[in-house]
Parts: C-alpha cells; structure tokens; sequence
C-alpha cells in the first residue's frame, strides 16, 4: 500500500511539473513578444525624433531677423495689392452700376436733339450719326458736360462747396434749350436722390444742400464719385461712354440701326472719347463753349416737333 501511494504521489508531482513548465514557457512567449514590440516601436520612432531634432535645430541657427523681415514683407507685399484690388473692383462696380442703362435716371427718353436730325434728313445711316455724335461729343455737349464733371469732382473732393455752388450755377445756364434743360436736371435730380436712397456718402448731402440751384447730370455725378473716393480719370471716361451709348441707342430706334451698325459707330467713337476726356481734365472753365450750332438748334426745334417718340 504504502508503495502504490507514493507511486501516485510521483505521478501527480510529474503532472504539477509539466504543468508549471508549460505555464513558464507560454509567459515567456508573452515577454518576448512584448519586447519585440516595443523594440519596432521604438527604432520606428527614433528616426523621427532624430530628424525632428535635426531640423528644430538647423531652423534655430538661421537668423532670426532675415526670416521675419522676408515674411514681413511678403504680407505686406500682397496685402497692398490685395486692398489695390479691391478698391479697384469697388470703383468699377460702383462705376458699372451707375452709368448702366439699368440705373433709373430715365436717359432712354431723351435724344439730345437727334430726333429732329434724323426727321430732317441730318442723320440717315452710321456714317452721318458717327459724323454727328463725334461733333457733338468734341465740340458741343459732350465737352461741356464732360468740363464741368470734372471740376464738380475737385470741388468737392476739396470740400468746396461755394465754389462746387458757382459751378453748378454755371453749368445750368450754359444748357441751350428748355429741352435740354429739363434733361440734364431730371438726370440730375434722379441720380442724386438714388445715390443718397442706395448709395449715401458721408459729406454728399451737406454739398447738394450748399447749390443754390438743382444739379445738372454730369455735376450729380462727379459729386456722388468723389464722395464715394472713386478716381476722377475712370470716372471721367465711363460718364462719356454712357452718354455716347445713349445717343446711339436714341438713333438706333430712329433711323433706324440694326445691333452690329450701333456698335460700329461705337467703335468709331472710342478715340472721340478718350481725347474728349483728356482735354477736360486738363481744361479750365475758361475753356468751356460750343461750336455745334446745328445740335443747337435741333435742341430748341425738337419742342415743336410733330411727331416725337423722345422728349429732346
């Protein structure tokens, strides 16, 4: 008996044994998987670190003021042309918006007096309305109108308002006809009430309070651009362009002349306009006067017109 007890005591340690064996072996498994591990991460990091290092410290010993100085200027570089754009882009559009055919001062209802040209045989096709439209923008109206915007402009850019007051009295009396009165003061009334409804500017009203008369178009116009900072040259160019387009829409339903023919005569007239312009700005109120009698005329004679679609 006592040996058969024995005998199973030995069988049972043998199994404890192999059993604490086994258990080792698997732990040790478990530590050398975890050394292994942390052994990748660690080389897979380390480059890392390194390069990090490396570049922290190349970026240390460069002098700290050419770096700042290059990015100062950079930011400031595309910062000034950046606001340039957008005082560009704001002048355009404003530009753009004011001088439209969409903008409502009611110019599709007036001629100028070319009505009367066509009905009396002046006008007849593009290359008389070219010859008209060139005479009067150059030697008439156009010039005039043109003159006066600009020194409205610098008037009130300086805050002049006696002296933006003389101009616009001047500028009144010197229209030739009640026809043409009434259409250069119902512009000029509209644009002014718009501008302030839509298009307010800090000075506008107190100069319109300050004219002892009611403002003629192209005064309305370069008061309302100064106010509102837009560069004279641009707006000098962009008023005539609208006032020939006008005259040419005028006689395209008169003659009448087809889309492609009306932008002829606007072609032909692009050179008028620029030179137009550049006398004005540099052109006194000295210089102001007419030599287009027969627009003139056909101002005064377009009240008594039989049939009129327009009204000057």
């Amino acid at each position: 008996m006592p040996t058969q007890a024995m005998r199973m005591d030995t069988t049972t340690m043998r199994i404890m044994i192999t059993d604490i064996i086994m258990t080792m072996v698997t732990m040790a498994k478990i530590i050398m998987a975890t050394i292994i591990t942390l052994t990748t991460t660690t080389i897979t990091i380390m480059p890392r670190m390194i390069m990090a290092t490396i570049t922290t410290t190349s970026i240390a010993t460069i002098p700290t003021t050419t770096t700042a100085t290059s990015m100062l200027m950079t930011t400031s570089e595309r910062g000034g042309a950046g606001d340039l754009a957008e005082r560009e882009a704001a002048a355009l559009y404003r530009l753009m918006t004011w001088l439209s055919p969409a903008f409502p001062v009611g110019g599709f209802s007036y001629s100028s007096g070319i009505e009367w040209a066509v009905e009396v045989g002046d006008i007849v096709d593009t290359a008389t309305l070219a010859d008209w439209l060139e005479a009067m923008l150059g030697d008439g109206s156009g010039f005039c109108d043109a003159t006066f915007l600009v020194h409205a402009y610098r008037a009130a850019e300086a805050g002049e308002e006696a002296t933006f007051s003389d101009i616009a009295e001047l500028a009144a009396a010197m229209v030739p006809s009640r026809e043409r009165q009434l259409e250069t003061s119902s512009q000029g009334r509209a644009f002014i009430d718009i501008s302030r409804a839509a298009w307010d500017a800090d000075g506008l009203d107190a100069i319109v309070a300050a004219c002892r008369t009611p403002l003629v178009y192209p005064l309305a116009v370069g008061v309302v651009a100064a106010m509102h900072g837009v560069p004279l040259a641009p707006t000098l160019h962009a008023f005539l362009h609208a006032l020939v387009s006008n005259w040419i829409s005028a006689a395209s339903r008169l003659i009448p002349l087809g889309q492609t023919d009306s932008q002829r005569v606007l072609v032909r007239l692009e050179a008028a306009v620029a030179s137009t312009a550049n006398r004005a700005l540099n052109a006194t109120l000295n210089d102001l006067g007419g030599a287009t009698f027969r627009a003139d005329l056909a101002s005064l004679r377009h009240e008594t017109q039989y049939t009129r679609l327009f009204r000057s």
